[in-house]
This record gives C-alpha cells, sequence and structure tokens, in this order.
C-alpha cells in the first residue's frame, strides 16, 4: 500500500512538472477537449496562461504538419488505387483537389475555426496532396488556431468561475457532467456534420 501511494505521488509530481509538454502531445490526439479542459484548469491555478497557450498552440501545429505530409507524400497514391472502397472515384477525386487547390485559404481557415466540421484531417491531408505551400498552410493554420485557442481556453475558463462557485460537494459530480456534456456534442456534431455531408452526395 506505501509503495503504492509513493507511485502515485511520483506519478503526480512528474505530471505535475511536466504539464506543459504533456498537454502539447495530448492536444495533437485530442484538441479541442483538452483545450476547454486546460481553460478550466488555468481558471483553477493549475496552469499558467503564456506557457498554457504556447504549448497547445505548437502541440496543435505538429499535429497539422504531421497531415500535411501524410497527404503530400502518402494519401495521393493510396487514394488514386483504393478510393473507390470509400466512394472516392478518381474524378471526384481530381475535382476535390482542383477545388481545394482554388479555395485552400478560405477553406483552411474556416476548418480550423469551425474544427473542420467533423473533417478536420480530410482537410489537411488535401492540403498536402494539393501541394499547397508550406509556409503559406502553416500560416493559415497558425492564424486560425490563434483565434480557436483563445476562444476554447475562454469557454474553459467559463466553466472554470462556475466549477469555483459551486460547493465542495459538487465539484466532483460537475466535472464529470462537464466532460460528458463536451464529448458528447463534439461527438454528435460530427455525427450530424457528416451525415448531412452524405445526403448532399446524393
Amino acid at each position: 500500500m506505501i509503495q503504492t501511494m509513493s507511485f502515485l505521488t511520483g506519478l503526480l509530481g512528474f505530471a505535475s512538472y511536466f504539464r506543459y509538454p504533456l498537454i502539447g502531445v495530448g492536444v495533437i490526439f485530442e484538441g479541442p477537449v483538452l483545450m476547454v479542459a486546460s481553460g478550466l484548469l488555468y481558471r483553477t491555478g493549475f496552469f499558467e496562461l503564456t506557457p498554457l497557450f504556447i504549448a497547445i498552440l505548437i502541440g496543435d501545429l505538429v499535429g497539422d504538419v504531421f497531415w500535411y505530409v501524410v497527404g503530400r507524400y502518402f494519401a495521393d497514391p493510396i487514394l488514386k488505387k483504393q478510393g473507390k472502397f470509400i466512394g472516392i472515384t478518381p474524378e471526384r477525386f481530381e475535382k476535390i483537389k482542383g477545388l481545394f487547390s482554388k479555395y485552400h485559404e478560405r477553406i483552411l481557415i474556416f476548418s480550423k475555426l469551425t474544427l473542420g466540421l467533423g473533417f478536420a484531417v480530410g482537410v489537411l491531408t488535401v492540403a498536402g496532396m494539393t501541394r499547397v505551400s508550406f509556409k503559406r498552410y502553416m500560416l493559415i493554420n497558425f492564424v486560425g488556431e490563434f483565434f480557436l485557442v483563445s476562444i476554447l481556453l475562454s469557454i474553459g475558463y467559463f466553466f472554470g468561475e462556475l466549477y469555483l462557485g459551486i460547493s465542495d460537494n459538487l465539484k466532483d459530480l460537475f466535472l464529470i457532467i462537464l466532460a460528458v456534456v463536451v464529448i458528447s456534442s463534439i461527438y454528435f456534431f460530427s455525427r450530424y456534420v457528416a451525415k448531412k455531408s452524405k445526403e448532399l452526395e446524393y
């Protein structure tokens, strides 16, 4: 029992010491939920704003670089050969690339500010496939990311205010409900957008 408690204490100390790098890595895999949660934790005093903002910004941009590289060097040949199995014919594939080449600035900004409407990974990958200038790609995503992080951290900060305003007995319940609401909202919104997109195809 004592060894277990010592291990948990050490683990929590490690997580606290490396909290900013851990947040940056976590954002690569689950950005929106973690950004809101980070805003709440910032309000409760666990984070400082400047390093938190920078860690989130870098983490999300690293994810953008990854999907750009996938699109530029791997996705194109795979979709040309296997795209028919997911409903992407060569004709549709070229049409998508043509539209993206023409309107990539608007698409990238809109995608970043709206979390891609459920298709963020696809948008970022297509940017690589269409050979969008990497410098321009990163500049556009940086601008969009700056505003997105500001918005989601502000939402988390607001929830932090609510959290600090309730009694200690209800704080755990509040966090559970908040997590369920945020995750469910993102999930069902993505499902709704995906459904509407499929309907538009027919």
